[in-house]
């Protein structure tokens, strides 16, 4: 499927406005208002959201009217990927990656640090006149954190909430700092928000982002708004009061559930992966999964507060709207909870990109990354990509499913697995004191990874062509680990710190 325009109905959408009247599924938007001069961006990133948890592209078991909105209202990427990561925290090389648009080998200490000459998406924009603006979750260093935005209220400064002795932090209690421009954050000037039955982090965020586009609608500069959510990402114990909640009772369990992986990947101790007793008890895994959902729901229903405050400006007309997520999770498919792994559910993401002269109500299914998404947004807002960029723009994909495709896809997770997606194929290879463990699925016919056919002698072909293309990418994006040489040159699991050619 290149190019599908989506008919569906969604009556819960019925309560909110669509950016207008715009719900016709038409390639083009009308005007719903008077476009001039540079585009305003909103960028809407949720944390932890696999690519599948959007009602409007297909899982009638979930609630998302405001991501469906989003959907209906522009161009859907179903095969987007976060390229992977050097430890457990897949987010913050996801996030250094988005915002310098490099790739996993070409961020530093594993997007731990964003140096001066890679200057970030939102840097660029306020180079350009815009006013930059963040609410939420930053998960680099403070320095850039200042030089990419002018502005911002409610910012939280690390990976993810703790979750307290009485459940009592979490998302009810985050610890956030107000913008300095000094910037000056620290874990002693920061406050924990104030402890109420409404307090939870995505209101807060939205708080913030709608405060700022209230402020805004009598400005005349051009805006970019970062808007970084911590949910989905757990602690998921406590929900809030708003929202869709969800019983286990109301959901399946993925075709793909075991009670546990079938070999050691490398990092089934990984903090994710302890969240549930191991082997997997489907009540449980289902338990799991409904606060997932609710808490996709809950960020949701904030995403649509933020959409109506941007109608209510004005400035919709005029303002590109980006929503995606860092990365994905398995939460039970292939007896697995987390993102360390290169199943579909943790490397694909949602993303939608809408706004003036975007088709609207479409799909594509080009393979890109998340990172791409940086030269994107220069090319909609006329501003020149930086050298240092990396990434490939999808500005004509959008008007043309044929134009600016990846042909292939390199994923990465520290010297533990391999994989590569061309053509609806996709091989991972595992090194795990020595072992192998190569997978090959067809995601056409099998998109839940259930069938290896990597010793189907009807494969053979198609094994050993993936097999060289992947030996071929990761020597072109500089991989620290060769798979011709006894355990990649790397035995045991690696830590970021000790593969010294990854940049300090």
């Amino acid at each position: 499927m290149n190019n599908k325009t989506l008919l569906f109905c969604l009556p819960a959408i019925l309560g909110a406005p669509l950016f207008g009247a715009h719900a016709s599924g038409k390639e083009t938007p009308e005007d719903d208002g008077e476009k001039t001069g540079r585009p305003n961006v909103l960028f809407l990133l949720t944390d932890d959201q696999t690519f599948n948890t959007i009602r409007a592209l297909g899982n009638t078991e979930i609630h998302t009217p405001n991501m469906d909105r989003l959907v209906r209202r522009g161009v859907a990427f179903t095969q987007t990927h976060v390229m992977g990561g050097l430890n457990g925290a897949v987010s913050q090389p996801s996030r250094a990656m988005l915002l310098t648009g490099r790739g996993l080998m070409d961020v530093h200490r594993n997007g731990g640090f964003i140096p001066q000459a890679e200057k970030t998406f939102p840097e660029v924009f306020r180079e350009n006149g815009y006013t930059t603006f963040a609410t939420g979750k930053w998960h680099s260093d403070n320095a850039s954190f200042n030089r990419s935005f002018s502005t911002g209220a409610n910012i939280f400064f690390g990976g993810m909430h703790p979750y307290g002795r009485n459940n009592e932090l979490g998302h009810r209690r985050p610890y956030l700092h107000q913008y300095d421009p000094a910037g000056d954050y620290n874990d002693r000037n920061g406050a924990w928000a104030d402890a109420s039955p409404e307090t939870f982090s995505s209101k807060l965020y939205a708080d913030a982002a709608i405060g700022f586009l209230e402020a805004e609608t009598s400005s005349g500069d051009p805006f970019l708004m970062y808007v970084a959510f911590t949910s989905p990402h757990d602690p998921r114990n406590v929900l809030p009061g708003y929202g869709r909640k969800y019983a286990s009772a109301e959901l399946s369990m993925p075709a793909n559930f075991v009670p546990q992986h079938p070999f050691d990947n490398g990092d089934l101790n990984e903090r994710d992966e302890k969240l549930l007793p191991t082997p997997r008890v489907p009540e449980q895994v289902l338990a799991e999964r409904a606060n997932y959902y609710g808490m996709v729901s809950e960020v949701d229903f904030q995403i649509g507060r933020i959409l109506d405050a941007l109608e209510k400006s004005g400035k919709a007309a005029n303002t590109i709207i980006v929503f995606t997520s860092d990365n994905g999770l398995c939460v039970g498919e292939h007896g697995l909870l987390g993102k360390q792994n290169l199943y579909e559910a943790a490397v694909r993401i949602p993303m939608v990109i809408c706004g003036p002269g975007i088709p609207q109500n479409t799909v594509r299914d080009a393979y890109c990354y998340l990172y791409d998404l940086y030269p994107t947004l220069c090319g909609l807002a006329g501003i020149e990509v930086p050298a240092t960029v990396k990434g490939v723009s999808l500005e004509e994909t959008l008007r043309n499913p044929e134009a600016g495709k990846r042909e292939d896809i390199l994923l990465t997770y520290i010297n533990l697995q391999r994989a590569i997606k061309k053509d609806g194929f996709k091989l991972i290879l595992y090194n795990v004191d020595g072992q192998r463990h190569p997978q090959l699925f067809d995601l056409k016919a099998d998109p839940m990874e259930m069938k290896n056919l990597y010793d189907d002698p009807a494969y053979r072909e198609k094994r050993e062509e993936l097999t060289g293309l992947l030996y071929a990418r990761m020597k072109a994006a500089g991989d620290f680990c060769d798979p011709a040489k006894p355990n990649w040159g790397y035995p045991g699991k690696l830590d970021w710190k000790q593969v010294v050619q990854v940049n300090p």
